[in-house]
């Protein structure tokens, strides 16, 4: 049902930036979160067996050292958005630097399994942070007519910092001679490998002094001023400013007693459009994705490639990935986040389906018969291409995008943790799922694909060219 007081026409959804080129900076810089949430999450990928040596643990240990991140994720990403109202989304962003790199300095220097489990934890705070305020931040600084492809600049942050932990692990593999408890720089490979990421992390907390604070914020603040020379600098000077930030205002009011309670309702606790976010988040991670980026390098040694290849062959599932979302982003504000969705889930469907195939054949001397092998490293790259150029992108785009306004941070704060708690559950799976069956496993994946495929057809509602004052 509409709003009975409408907020003057601004002319932001048609206005065009003067200078995009700094709009493009600001939404590149905020996408560094982006990319450590893909460093930080694929890292771990170079060091889970030399964990499971070094410590001596059996896999149902190594998935919860692995996978407990992920709840420190969830926690990450239910505050954040409280957080950011309270003190600015640049404020939140640096703290979350912070947490980075205080994470990859503990993660690299271990005194036990316990403590690097508690590094992980904070680490993945950072994550889930970054998770929530990159997306918001984003499409709050976005003009309307380029918000599509400025909001995917999350996905493609992520899928890059996937890639390059994957090339950094694998060039420190090779110079310990891949070995990854070989000696590196005083320490073992694996912990190398987890402390490069102090880089980045130094990065994006300078980043972060390089951009302005989101007009909203600002406006909710009273620095209705310097909300408005933002807002000139990212929307245009062909924008009625003072009708702009009415419209802003507007939207703010309906958001003011904005509370977790704003979303219950309907038969199922939640309101519907709550429970499609959910459900947009679970089927995200429900067909595996993620087991692609922790445990590939382990899950191509177990079918008897040796380490080295492993970690390569790592490294090229991540270059599709980048490829995946560059075609993501050149179509979401052109073809529509709907049906890239479901020609991503019918990719999905094939690659899942088709490894699950190759891996129910009996290893022999060690490996997958010739045929079966390549056809599940083909398949593997195909359906990480498939995800990529559709669920990758669209469901971080559609949380920025889908709720009323009043309701939108807490949504997206709730869809965002479930969307860690169902990473969680397929992380601390997989290695027990595994070694019961690994073909069966793939089956689990192949179906929760092809249920999002209804799931997208009968609930989800297209976003595209719709002003965020229009959603609800």
């Amino acid at each position: 049902m509409a709003s009975t007081s409408q907020a003057p026409s601004s002319g932001a959804r048609t206005a065009h930036p003067d200078h995009l080129g700094h709009v493009i900076f600001i939404a590149a810089a905020a996408a560094m979160g982006g990319f450590l949430f893909g460093y930080d999450s694929s890292v771990i990928n170079g060091a889970v067996e030399a964990i499971r040596d070094r410590y001596d643990v059996g896999s149902a240990v190594l998935a919860q050292v692995i996978a407990i991140a992920l709840i420190g994720c969830a926690i990450g990403a239910a505050t954040a958005g409280r957080i950011a109202d309270r003190i600015g989304r640049i404020r939140c962003m640096q703290i979350a630097a912070v947490l980075f790199t205080v994470s990859a300095v503990g993660s690299a220097l271990p005194f036990a399994l316990w403590d690097l489990a508690m590094w992980r934890v904070i680490g993945g705070f950072a994550i889930g942070m970054a998770s929530v305020i990159g997306p918001a931040y984003i499409a709050e600084v976005s003009p309307p007519a380029y918000r599509g492809r400025l909001g995917s600049f999350q996905q493609a942050a992520i899928v890059v910092g996937i890639a390059v932990s994957q090339l950094v692990n694998w060039g420190l593999l090779n110079a310990a001679g891949g070995d990854q408890r070989g000696e590196l720089m005083g320490l073992e490979a694996w912990q190398v490998m987890l402390g490069v990421m102090v880089i980045p992390a130094v990065l994006y907390g300078l980043l972060s002094f390089a951009i302005p604070e989101s007009p909203r914020f600002l406006i909710s603040v009273g620095k209705r001023e310097k909300a408005k020379q933002i807002l000139e600098e990212v929307e245009g000077r062909d924008v009625d400013f003072d009708a702009r930030i009415a419209e802003i205002e507007h939207a703010m009011h309906r958001e003011e007693k904005a509370s977790f309670k704003e979303l219950l309702g309907g038969s199922f606790f939640f309101k519907p459009i709550v429970w499609i976010g959910i459900g947009l988040s679970v089927f995200q991670q429900f067909v595996g994705i993620n087991v692609a980026f922790y445990y590939s390098s382990t899950l191509w040694q177990s079918v008897g490639v040796d380490p080295t290849d492993s970690f390569f062959y790592s490294f090229t599932t991540s270059i599709i990935n980048i490829v995946g979302t560059v075609i993501a982003m050149i179509f979401v504000d052109r073809v529509g986040r709907k049906p890239l969705a479901l020609i991503g889930s019918v990719g999905m469907v094939i690659g899942l389906a088709l490894e699950a195939w190759a891996f129910s054949f009996d290893l022999v001397d060690g490996k997958l018969p010739a045929t079966q092998g390549w056809v599940a490293l083909i398949a593997a790259h195909v359906f990480v291409l498939f995800f990529a150029l559709s669920w990758g992108v669209v469901v971080w785009v559609f949380l920025g995008e889908m709720f009323p306004n009043r309701i939108r941070a807490a949504a997206l704060g709730v869809a965002a943790s479930a969307q860690w708690i169902a990473n969680w559950a397929i992380t601390a799976s997989f290695p027990s799922l595994a070694d019961w069956n690994l073909s069966g496993t793939y089956v689990i994946y192949t179906v929760f694909a092809a249920l999002s495929i209804p799931f997208v057809l009968k609930f989800v509602k297209e976003t595209k060219g719709k002003a965020l004052e229009e959603m609800g």
